[in-house]
């Protein structure tokens, strides 16, 4: 599969391009680069950085090494937030929903929002330039620049209050776990968005109190998570209401939300 899809970055072609052309002979040129690509692959380099491109919610978004590659699980938590709203359990306002994204990246949880909520007012944060520099272009590419307010920043440092929804992939892996993590992601991937420090509670435990401060009564947070910090996670919500534990399609612990008490 990661052949194929060279050969698709190779061409610029799609699947159904490549199937119906076997005859097809590269020229010098594109053996060229599509030797290089699979000899970038071969030591390790994730197939995304080489092409620079990975899908998320139907969106083709582009990733380099500043920011996690996004990937099938964090879709959960767009999941979560649209289900709870298509419920009625964000309370209606006169205003639209407003919603922040903590620790952005790529930009995918705020585009694929931005994309699923059309009168929300998304915002987005991370503490990394080249990570914003990454989802701007995004948001640019997919004509939604205007939708998403970008903010360099630590967690949710100066970006006030009364949100809706305080929503987050964060780095959650201990460092204690590092060698269970596949070998390419420790190499290529930026660390920072990875580890979160000894036990994978450090970000998260900053995270939390910070978004009861940003959220109004009755707003919720929605938090990606892993099953080795679930217990922990448990006990940082202790102030909040209706805390729930959503598994992924493999029944691991992926998504936390918890709602905040009316003010």
């Amino acid at each position: 599969m990661n052949a194929e899809l060279l050969l698709r970055f190779t061409l610029d072609c799609d699947r159904a391009y490549l199937y119906a052309h076997p005859e097809r002979e590269l020229t010098t040129e594109e053996q060229v680069r599509y030797d290089t690509a699979l000899a970038e692959r071969a030591r390790g380099v994730p197939a995304q950085y080489i092409t620079g491109h990975q899908e998320f919610w139907g969106l083709d978004l582009i990733v380099s090494p500043a920011v996690l590659i996004p990937r099938p699980e964090t879709e959960h938590v767009v999941e979560t937030v649209l289900e709870l709203i298509s419920a009625g359990k964000a309370v209606d306002r006169a205003r639209a929903i407003r919603i922040v994204d903590v620790g952005t990246g790529s930009g995918c949880i705020a585009l694929a929002l931005a994309k699923g909520l059309p009168g929300a007012e998304i915002h987005a944060t991370d503490i990394s330039p080249a990570a914003l520099e990454v989802a701007r272009a995004n948001a640019a590419r997919l004509g939604l620049e205007g939708r998403i307010h970008f903010h360099q920043a630590d967690l949710l440092e100066g970006l006030g209050s009364d949100y809706d929804f305080v929503v987050s992939n964060p780095p959650y892996v201990g460092e204690s776990e590092a060698d269970q993590v596949q070998l390419e992601v420790r190499k290529f991937e930026p660390k920072s968005a990875v580890f979160a420090g000894p036990t994978g509670l450090e970000v998260i435990s900053r995270l939390i109190p910070q978004a009861h401060h940003a959220l109004r009564g009755g707003g919720w947070a929605v938090v990606e998570i892993s099953g080795t910090i679930v217990d922990g996670v448990r006990s940082l919500f202790n102030a909040w209401t209706d805390v729930d534990i959503i598994p992924d399609l493999r029944a691991i612990p992926r998504v936390v939300k918890a709602k905040t008490k009316i003010k």
